[in-house]
């Protein structure tokens, strides 16, 4: 199971926004962050925000925030929500296969990948964010420390 590079920029968005609680954020920060495409960004920002994920102020003094608490955000959710396809092979979307009739890899596979989301379904940005992982993170970022002033 490989992720899409859209629902990877995604969680790594939510990851920026939570680690960066409670400033807001702009684009251009994340993309700059992770040395990703602004262009790119902006798509997966304003999906985000149509999920009801991210919040997203326009005009002067605006920016991004998250829109939920991190313990609301479900990760499992996310990727569901994201990922265009999550059909592992071709037999799983409209395509046909000469042995479906007779495979029972399909069953496999379809097991398989609900697990996968199961494990996902375990985990909220929160858990993700916990046990010192956010001053970690924004220290990677190169987000400010608590406490320090933000040039938003």
């Amino acid at each position: 199971m490989r992720l899409t590079r859209y629902t990877d920029y995604a969680l790594r968005t939510l990851l920026y926004l939570g680690a960066h609680e409670p400033r807001q954020s702009s684009i251009g920060e994340i993309a700059r962050a992770y040395g990703i495409s602004e262009n790119h960004l902006t798509k997966v920002v304003h999906q985000l925000g149509r999920l009801g994920l991210v919040r997203t102020i326009r005009g002067r003094g605006g920016g991004l925030r998250l829109a939920l608490p991190p313990a609301e955000i479900v990760i499992g959710t996310v990727v569901r929500q994201t990922e265009e396809d999550l059909a592992l092979v071709e037999c799983f979307g409209s395509g046909a296969c000469a042995i479906t009739p007779a495979c029972r890899l399909r069953h496999a596979l379809a097991e398989a990948l609900s697990a996968f989301l199961a494990v996902l379904d375990g985990y909220t940005l929160a858990d993700l964010l916990a046990g010192g992982a956010a001053p970690d993170l924004a220290r990677l970022l190169g987000l400010p420390e608590a406490g320090e002033s933000a040039g938003v």
